[in-house]
């Protein structure tokens, strides 16, 4: 018997793993028919969720935390059982921004980048023309990544620079039409800026924090328990996805599967970079080579670290100046589901690790960790910054943080 599982998604590189389990099969093997829906905003996205329209979705993982939170509208609690994807974003900024702050031809250092900027912010905002950043939503990792990155450079988010919404359909269209300055989006929506000569890619976040949670997949929990075996069958054929999506021999077969009008109706060639690891910089110019950019199954890429949403939830903290509430973080705790995951794959040949949560930012040579099964060997994970996120500690974290910085 077949069961129907819809999925919401935005056409993104890493909206990549359910739509690679439907179309080669791992879904069907697994007992499941994908029924896959596509939006142009996380806003719909999430409203075709909790609607009952859709029975999961591609997600940013900031929103499921914000969503259970309720954060700017009603609470309703939801799952993330699995990691579609880590990284895999960049920041983009206008052509003749990006001359004046990062090297040519090479994606900049994060630290001199910032400075550099910093000074072109402090003088557009004394000039009556602060510099503006578009991010894909409110609650996303590129609003994150984006105010950590000018934060920890001295560039004060609302203050310094003015950051807005835009969907990321819509992100080369507005660098190009000079409503924003710079975008922070994922692929291929920075390198559609780059054909257009429209902007220039200056950093990729995996700078900013090496190993940073990206999309989830994610669910109503009362979805998840009631169709928990469903789930836990969703959840193994989105691991076969990850497992080929990483095969080298398979990047030019899922790029045109990508590419199609129900998906991300793009140009199949930027998707190809994307998945290998390549970017165009800027436009004529040659191609390099960013290891783990896109970041889908190593090291239990697709493993809920409960660590990662407890780091998303301080700078949640931090940006919204709303205090830290114990109860909330129970309740961030219980949105990334290990137990889900680990449950699924129990018996296969998947890696499991041994904990639930890790040291964030603690890793600068490969460390082998425990396991529940197989091997792994965390590489690694830093904040550009060289600070630490330790989640027993969450309060400490964020006493160290000014919200005004």
């Amino acid at each position: 018997m077949t069961t129907k599982f819809s999925i919401g998604f935005l056409p993104l590189v890493d909206a990549a793993l359910p739509i690679l389990a439907h179309v080669h099969g791992f879904a069907a093997d697994e007992g499941l028919r994908l029924e896959l829906v596509k939006d142009v905003s996380w806003a719909t996205v999430l409203d075709r969720l909790l609607y009952g329209h859709t029975d999961a979705a591609h997600m940013v993982a900031p929103l499921a935390i914000a969503t259970t939170l309720g954060r700017g509208r009603p609470a309703q609690p939801l799952s993330a059982p699995f990691v579609l994807g880590l990284n895999g974003n960049a920041i983009t900024l206008k052509s003749d921004l990006a001359q004046q702050v990062a090297p040519e031809g090479a994606l900049g250092d994060p630290v001199a980048v910032g400075a550099a900027l910093r000074e072109i912010a402090m003088e557009r905002k004394a000039a009556g023309h602060p510099l503006c950043f578009g991010v894909v939503h409110r609650y996303s990792s590129h609003n994150y990544m984006l105010r950590y990155w000018l934060a920890g450079c001295g560039i004060r988010p609302d203050e310094d620079v003015e950051i807005t919404t835009v969907p990321p359909p819509f992100c080369a269209d507005a660098l190009e039409a000079g409503d924003v300055d710079g975008i922070c989006v994922g692929e291929p929506w920075n390198s559609v800026a780059v054909e257009r000569g429209a902007g220039t890619i200056v950093l990729a976040t995996a700078q900013v924090w090496r190993r940073g949670v990206e999309k989830v997949l994610a669910m109503r929990e009362s979805v998840m328990e009631s169709r928990r075996e469903e789930v836990e069958a969703l959840i193994r054929a989105l691991h076969r996805a990850a497992r080929q999506f990483v095969d080298p021999e398979a990047l030019l077969t899922n790029a045109a599967i990508l590419a199609r009008p129900e998906y991300l109706n793009a140009d199949v060639n930027l998707i190809l970079r994307a998945l290998g690891d390549r970017l165009l910089l800027h436009k004529g110019g040659e191609l390099i080579h960013f290891p783990d950019f896109m970041f889908q199954y190593r090291e239990a890429a697709n493993f809920p670290w409960v660590s990662q949403a407890q780091w998303l939830y301080s700078q949640m903290l931090r940006w919204d100046r709303t205090p830290y509430d114990p109860q909330d973080e129970v309740k961030v705790a219980r949105v990334f589901r290990p137990d889900v995951y680990r449950s699924a794959l129990t018996g296969t040949d998947a890696p499991l690790p041994g904990a639930s949560s890790k040291v964030e930012g603690s890793l600068h040579q490969p460390m082998v960790v425990g396991t529940q099964q197989g091997l792994i060997t965390l590489e690694k994970n830093a904040f550009f910054d060289g600070r630490i996120f330790d989640p027993h500690d969450l309060a400490g974290y964020l006493a160290q943080d000014s919200y005004a910085k």
